[in-house]
């Protein structure tokens, strides 16, 4: 599993004081930069051969600003040609937030997904706790 601290920032707070909904996915996405290093280590987005089919993200707590959050990036499955990522927010030992994402490998040239080559799909079943 990987680990990434955030700290909110001011302008991602909604008029209730609380981070906006619409950050956690944008935090989300940030997480998943090491998955995708798998497939790209010097992540060179005009190599990442992965698209994102899905994301679903279960809001647990309230997050507020000014404290830091950590997010928790794992494995869940891995399919055929697409395999799904966990992922929680934390913030003060309170899980706030939880979610999905399905990638799906895919080929831009036949604008069609494609099995998870071998060595891809070892590294990520490594992940799966």
């Amino acid at each position: 599993m990987f680990n990434m601290t955030v700290l909110p920032r001011f302008y991602e707070t909604d008029a209730f004081g609380h981070i906006n909904n619409t950050v956690i996915a944008g935090w989300f996405e940030a997480a998943r930069e090491p998955v995708f290093r798998i497939f790209t280590p010097e992540l060179d987005i005009k190599k990442l051969t992965l698209i994102l089919a899905r994301i679903e993200i279960d809001f647990v707590a309230q997050t507020h600003y000014g404290q830091e959050v950590i997010l928790k990036t794992g494995i869940e499955r891995v399919g055929n040609s697409s395999f799904v990522v966990v992922q929680e927010a934390w913030q003060s030992d309170v899980l706030v937030a939880k979610g999905k994402a399905v990638q799906v490998y895919f080929d831009f040239d036949t604008q069609k997904s494609d099995r998870i080559p071998d060595a891809y799909r070892q590294k990520l079943e490594a992940l799966i706790p």
